[in-house]
């Protein structure tokens, strides 16, 4: 398999090229897809990339080329491009008009100009069949299709740089929302602090299940902080855990605070007069998260619909 287009969410497909056609890289071409005729530009597919493709079974359906745009056809993608933004503000005046609780997010319109596609967000389910009656008013001679999506599905169709300053995982590489909880942060020794903790999409980052099942195998064996603990320096209590580094950071009591692998150190019934300060990063919540709702965080109902 040689080349391959970008469509829904960055995810690659591979390109089926009849006999009778030339592509090249950086061409625009003429697909058939689920929702229609769609214009994508190919790219070439590295040759390691298409020896996997060819022996995976998980790989994306191929799409078949129609035709290689020509300059003419250039010109009528440019054409609904502009369609599209005149197509969205023309629904959300009229969703306005309705007053009905909808997020509009975006608006696609086929090469074919045959569909019209509205995907928005909401709180609760809408009754939009008096929107729908307008917009076949206005938008003659087309199918329409609103479709409902989750705030988690708003962000991977709109893409963009989240805070580890590499593109959003969920409009490049994740095709599966996992379910997310603020457990995952707690365990993984996070400070609880929705700005720190949530992404562009106001819900718990995807990559705080990257590494769960690491710091949990790193977590087992390791004493609960505060607990009095017997080391070859004496007694003290555990006053932070490296999980990473499989280290408990201990306080002695001469008020040292030392660090000692985990399997170097046996928990005692034991009372040892040191006081210790929990560290932020070990704490629940942190001061600027105060009266804020972290539930909200987490995945509910509306978060994905995988209706895009």
């Amino acid at each position: 398999m040689k080349y391959a287009v970008k469509y829904i969410k960055n995810t690659f497909y591979p390109l089926i090229v009849p006999d009778t056609l030339t592509v090249e890289e950086g061409q625009m071409v003429l697909v058939r897809t689920e929702k229609g005729e769609e214009a994508l530009k190919v790219e070439l597919v590295n040759s390691e990339i298409s020896e996997l493709w060819e022996k995976s079974e998980k790989k994306p359906e191929p799409l078949t080329v129609m035709r290689v745009l020509s300059q003419r056809d250039l010109q009528t993608l440019d054409d609904i491009k502009k369609e599209e933004a005149e197509a969205f503000f023309k629904c959300q005046a009229l969703v306005k008009q309705h007053n009905l609780v909808m997020n509009l997010v975006q608006c696609r319109i086929t090469f074919d100009r045959r569909k019209i596609t509205f995907y928005y967000t909401a709180p609760e389910r809408v009754d939009f069949r008096e929107l729908l009656k307008d917009l076949t008013q206005v938008f003659t001679r087309v199918r329409i299709d609103l479709r409902h999506i989750g705030v988690r599905d708003e962000t991977s169709l709109i893409d963009g740089v989240g805070v580890c300053g590499r593109p959003f995982c969920c409009s490049s590489f994740l095709r599966k929302f996992e379910t997310i909880n603020v457990k995952l942060a707690k365990d993984q020794g996070m400070p609880i602090c929705p700005g720190k903790i949530s992404g562009t999409c106001g819900r718990l980052l995807c990559c705080l299940t990257y590494e769960y099942k690491h710091y949990i195998d790193a977590a087992k064996g390791m004493p609960p902080i505060g607990s009095s603990v017997m080391t070859s320096d004496g007694l003290g209590k555990v006053c932070y855990l490296n999980f990473m580094a499989g280290a408990v950071a201990v306080k002695m009591e001469d008020g040292k605070v030392k660090e000692f692998p985990k399997g170097e150190i046996e928990m005692v019934d034991a009372d040892v007069n040191v006081e210790i300060d929990v560290p932020a990063i070990n704490n629940a919540y942190e001061e600027d998260s105060s009266g804020i709702d972290i539930k909200q965080l987490e995945d509910d109902k509306n978060s994905s619909t995988g209706n895009v």
